[in-house]
């Protein structure tokens, strides 16, 4: 029989910013009298220290852990076991933000300690047993199964905790001792604030990541803890997986992480499946290499480039709005070019300014990259739709004509504009809805997914330079046509420039993509060209179009005029 009295004051505060005071200290005060076998009484009494502060807490958790060191009974009610561990596990988790996190030495003393206190807690869950029987619990901070066996057992489920399993030939090991045999497997949440991936040491300067649940496995009293056969742990990857970086499956020893004893039996973006000869405590850890170090000069010409292309991106959007366009001329793809690249760079720059305030909320992340992959989709298929429009009109050798308009009407071509970008991408996500909100907040690439992306805007580029090269071989030979008295030399050069601007709007640079590795021009170049889309859009069909300047003239003009009477 146990009796158990709960007296608990706790008041949670953000961690950027948080102090223990006697008013709102974590405070759990256990009391119980546990029956053991030999039928002695045994009084605890468990509680973490009132007036602990940040700089203090070191102290106030050491002295928790060695109360709970202590405890000599072996036998413990479920209830009494969950309330001591909470405990154990969230302030351990405070003491990443105390002073002490500032010696990586004693956080491993710290995790040494925990891992103990945690078995030792477990173990007191173990009971006599002629078949088989479990217990299993899962608190925020961990997730236990315990499973026991006795000398008359005939089979041995699979352990699983939400991110891990385990398979053990528990059976094999009960034989060898002729007793009551359990194993005891859990799986820490939280764990990787002490036992942190850079304790795995490594010649190679690489940045390490923690892709697991720290997990732990033991045969709570058990005499002959040797193994009949390799025991099998499938970990399923907690962040996202980098098919260029180096998995390796460690188990922790006293002060570092070692991958001794254990191999890697198949892997692939979504879970491992390892083998050990022996049960200790054990996680995957990703090895990646470090990025260069950020170019200041370039992330500068990158953010005055995308603002300056927005500028123009809205200056193209109010000429397209306020000017009298001829009835022949088409505009409906060139708006939405720039209304679609507008607001996808827009996003796009907005999300990279403020990526650490966004990135731990993985919904909103994810939810970003999906506006962004339809964005930027429908503004390629757009540029598609100018490329096929003027295909048309230099084919005919004139502006499209009302019949041809009323086949390729506005509301015909918003339909084909949006609906196919937003077809692929819904596409995307009922096939792979976790394809989206990598560490960027843009589509991920592991499983091939960022073809989702890619496919598309290959196909389009593709065609694009199909028609564009057919484009300028018509438009040379019907200029050798042109009369005499036209300056050739003007013409030429307005040709040139009209070419290359069209090769933008056009979305033809984006091939530039493909070779920028290792090429810091070319890098250059890309970005420049690909950010100034609004700008060449506005040059081309705003500045140098004859009716626009003449209506800015006019609009000047008039308010040079009212100024005066004024």
């Amino acid at each position: 029989m146990a009796a158990c009295r709960l007296q608990a004051v706790r008041e949670q505060r953000k961690r950027s910013s948080w102090t223990l005071k006697q008013a709102d200290i974590l405070t759990l005060s256990l009391t119980f009298t546990t029956v053991t076998p030999e039928t002695t009484t045994n009084g605890i009494n468990i509680m973490l220290q009132e007036g602990c502060t940040s700089q203090t807490f070191g102290g106030c958790f050491k002295n928790l852990l060695e109360q709970i060191e202590n405890i000599t009974a072996q036998v413990f009610p479920l209830d009494t076991v969950t309330r001591v561990l909470n405990m154990v596990l969230n302030a351990s988790e405070k003491i990443s933000e105390s002073s002490s996190s500032e010696n990586p030495t004693e956080l491993a003393s710290y995790g040494n300690r925990v891992l103990k206190n945690s078995e030792k807690l477990i173990s007191t869950l173990v009971k006599p047993t002629d078949t088989s029987t479990s217990v299993s619990f899962t608190l925020p901070t961990v997730e236990v199964e315990v499973f026991m066996v006795g000398p008359q057992a005939t089979e041995m489920p699979r352990l699983d905790t939400t991110n891990s399993s385990v398979d053990i030939d528990l059976i094999g090991i009960a034989k060898n001792n002729n007793e009551t045999t359990a194993v005891a497997f859990m799986s820490f949440n939280t764990m990787e604030n002490l036992l942190k991936p850079d304790f795995f040491n490594t010649s190679d300067d690489t940045i390490k990541t923690l892709m697991s649940t720290v997990i732990s496995a033991t045969l709570p009293k058990t005499t002959n803890t040797e193994l009949t056969k390799p025991v099998n742990f499938t970990l399923k990857h907690i962040r996202e997986f980098n098919p260029s970086g180096s998995l390796s499956y460690v188990y922790w020893n006293i002060s570092e992480w070692i991958a001794d004893g254990c191999s890697v039996l198949e892997t692939n973006s979504s879970y491992t499946v390892c083998s050990c000869v022996h049960l200790s405590t054990f996680a995957l850890i990703m090895q990646t290499s470090r990025p260069p170090e950020s170019d200041s000069l370039l992330d500068v010409l990158n953010l005055v480039c995308v603002i300056v292309g927005l500028v123009f991106f809205s200056l193209a959007l109010l000429t397209f709005a306020l000017c009298q366009w001829s009835p022949g001329v088409n505009n409906v793809a060139r708006i939405n070019i720039c209304i679609s690249l507008l607001l996808a760079h827009l996003l796009f720059l907005l999300t990279q300014q403020f990526l650490s305030l966004i990135r731990p909320h993985q919904v909103s992340c994810a939810v970003i990259s999906g506006v962004l992959h339809f964005l930027f989709l429908s503004g390629f298929v757009w540029m598609f739709i100018e490329a096929v429009l003027l295909f048309i009109c230099v084919k005919n050798l004139s502006q499209i004509s009302s019949k041809k308009r009323e086949v390729l009407s506005s509301g015909f071509l918003c339909v084909i504009g949006y609906m196919v970008a937003l077809l692929v991408v819904g596409v995307s996500v009922g096939l792979v809805p976790e394809g989206y909100g990598s560490e960027q907040c843009w589509i991920k690439r592991d499983k091939d997914f960022i073809w989702s992306f890619l496919g598309p805007v290959c196909v389009i580029l593709a065609i694009n330079m199909i028609l564009f090269i057919y484009i300028i071989i018509k438009l040379s030979s019907t200029l050798k046509n042109l009369n005499a008295e036209v300056s050739q030399i003007k013409q030429t050069k307005i040709m040139v420039f009209k070419t290359l601007s069209q090769f933008v709007v056009l979305g033809c640079s984006w091939i530039l993509g493909f070779f920028t590795n290792g090429s810091k021009v070319l890098e250059i170049l890309f970005l420049i060209l690909n950010s100034q889309q609004g700008t060449f859009i506005f040059l081309v069909y705003c500045v140098l179009n004859n009716e626009v300047r003449q209506q800015y003239r006019k609009f000047f003009r008039c308010l040079c005029c009212g100024h005066k009477q004024h």
